[in-house]
């Protein structure tokens, strides 16, 4: 009989029920074998729900118990660090659901535990994981060297970050709690809940390290960001502009669009009109065909290249921890620059 992945889930909220749990029981090679959150309730109607054998409001009580290969980490963004560490030193590999911590030591902790442990982090970032992002990451090196990033994102969410029910997951088992995404003391706001995604996409392509960070937001009813503007200066003299919107209209999708400069040309990259393009100064550009929806997020595929990971298979892992890391350390120093009106060192 063929071995499969056996993996628990920590901290199963919203996304954990409507994503992760009928992802990983659809993956023939996977068997999830418990289940965490809090609420005793919550938790019997989730194991019941999808028919889960074991499961506990004690994270640790449920990993010593069901000792999985990998976990799923779940829960509000404050508690990744806690959750991942523990599984880490328990000798699971980990998926950590964005951000992969809110401190940046707290991210370099994970990374520096999953190397010493000789396990894999995944940070589940959708678009790294479709083939253009695979093929933007190798035409940056026709560009040179990097000197300047301009990185938009915009996002539907004004309901969310107000505080308000996010109009999409109405009839959904759980809904996203304001606790998690509308408070400023829980790391709520545009940067750790979607900013993140734009940055784990940028460290996947190109290999820049912050150095610094100067920062305003605007604020949301609740007093999170609903909007960022931030500049980058990273090791090596590069700098970038990033800028974050929350208050797209609910018709539209969320968009990005990157823009790499490089000492050779640049690099363009808009998921919103599927272009992926290099542009050199010596004429010789690339023109990368993307099909119409290629552009549209991979919620699936981070899951299942997890499963493959927690059984040894060479498979490539388009987010790992350093990328989420990265981009960590960007959002730690953005908002201590919001805060302090100074520019913060990484």
């Amino acid at each position: 009989m063929t071995r499969k992945a056996r993996i628990a889930v920590v901290g199963a909220g919203w996304w954990a029920a409507q994503n992760h749990i009928p992802v990983l029981q659809r993956n023939p090679d996977c068997e999830l074998v418990g289940v965490n959150r809090l609420g005793t309730a919550e938790l019997a109607a989730l194991q019941q729900r999808f028919a889960i054998p074991e499961g506990s409001e004690d994270y640790r009580e449920l990993l010593d118990r069901v000792k999985p290969d990998g976990v799923v980490v779940a829960s509000p963004h404050v508690l990744h660090h806690e959750h991942a560490a523990a599984a880490l030193d328990r000798g699971c590999h980990v998926l950590v659901e964005k951000p992969l911590a809110t401190r940046a030591e707290d991210a370099r902790d994970l990374v520096a535990r999953a190397r010493r442990a000789g396990r894999a982090i995944l940070v589940p970032y959708g678009w790294n994981f479709l083939p253009w992002v695979r093929q933007a990451r190798r035409l940056v090196g026709e560009i040179g060297a990097v000197e300047h990033v301009v990185l938009q994102m915009g996002s539907a969410l004004e309901d969310l970050f107000a505080g308000r029910p996010m109009a999409e997951t109405k009839g959904h088992m759980f809904r996203p709690p304001p606790s998690t995404w509308a408070d400023p003391k829980r790391a709520g706001g545009y940067g750790w809940g979607q900013l993140v995604h734009a940055l784990g996409l940028l460290f996947r392509i190109a290999d820049l390290a912050p150095r610094e960070v100067f920062a305003m937001t605007g604020a949301s009813p609740t007093g999170v960001d609903y909007y960022d503007a931030a500049t980058v200066r990273f090791e090596g003299g590069a700098t970038a502009a990033l800028s974050g919107a929350s208050t797209v209209p609910k018709h539209r999708g969320p968009h990005i669009d990157l823009r790499i400069y490089g000492s050779e040309g640049l690099l363009l990259l808009d998921i919103e009109r599927e272009r992926l393009e290099v542009r050199r100064r010596d004429g010789r550009d690339t023109t990368v065909p993307m099909a119409l929806g290629a552009g549209e997020y991979s919620c699936e595929r981070p899951v299942d290249v997890f499963v493959d990971l927690c059984l040894g298979r060479d498979v490539e892992n388009d987010a790992p921890g350093e990328v989420g890391m990265r981009a960590v350390e960007v959002l730690d120093a953005m908002y201590r620059s919001a805060a302090s009106g100074h520019v913060e060192r990484v």
